[in-house]
């Protein structure tokens, strides 16, 4: 195999057994939405801007419901990438790791990127598309391109438009969305959804096993948005 062909067919792979994982279809777990408690608790917290941009989330959600699943991802993967500025945790929460609920990174109008995926996630399944179509994708990021040597750890979020084929892939480092055959500078880890863990291959492990996705549920549910 030719030395420049290598790191694409090996991220080939790695997406072919996420891929492999996906099977039947589920019905979609449409989020439950106390509107009014989300505004009220983005201005109590966050003031009139907070607020401002969970009316946004919410106008998003009500005005959408009618696109097909391509425009859906394009109108939330956009809103996302623009509402919500890339930082870090320790400069936005003050500690190392903490995954955001919508509400939260809305009324900051900041995150890292499982902040983003998290955001895109619920919104596309309160928009009707099945959870399993939807994937949290660990990932090696190459910044600088698929041919520098400089790698983050990283998260997007994938989806697939049927059970076998390649994912289309939610980014928030670029906004054009593209099938993961032609994100050279990534490289999948795992991934997880609702239903369970993936990794290279395995049976799907149960979500509660990540104490953060918990977490993230319990207060999101607190907040106003059951799943």
């Amino acid at each position: 195999m030719p030395r420049y062909l290598r790191p694409l067919a090996l991220q080939a792979l790695c997406w072919t057994l996420i891929l492999c994982l996906v099977g039947g279809w589920s019905l979609s777990g449409a989020l439950e939405l106390d509107s009014q408690k989300l505004v009220k608790l983005a201005a109590s917290r966050y003031g009139a801007r907070g607020a401002q941009a969970v009316e946004a989330w919410l106008k998003v959600l009500q005005d959408d419901r009618e696109m097909s699943e391509q425009d859906k991802l394009a109108s939330v993967n956009d809103f996302w990438n623009q509402r919500v500025r890339q930082s870090d945790d320790m400069t936005v929460w003050g500690v190392e790791d903490y995954w955001a609920t919508p509400l939260e990174a809305l009324g900051k109008g900041a995150g890292d990127c499982e902040d983003y995926v998290i955001g895109k996630y619920f919104s596309l399944i309160s928009l009707g598309v099945p959870t399993s179509k939807l994937r949290f994708v660990y990932v090696r990021a190459r910044i600088g391109g698929p041919e520098s040597t400089e790698q983050i750890a990283h998260m997007v979020l994938g989806y697939y438009p049927s059970p076998n084929a390649m994912p289309l892939v939610l980014d928030s480092l670029i906004s054009t969305i593209l099938p993961a055959s032609q994100r050279r500078d990534l490289v999948p880890v795992f991934s997880f959804n609702a239903e369970g863990v993936y990794v290279n291959g395995k049976q799907a492990a149960p979500v509660d096993r990540i104490g953060r996705w918990r977490n993230l549920l319990q207060r999101m549910e607190r907040e106003g948005i059951r799943p």
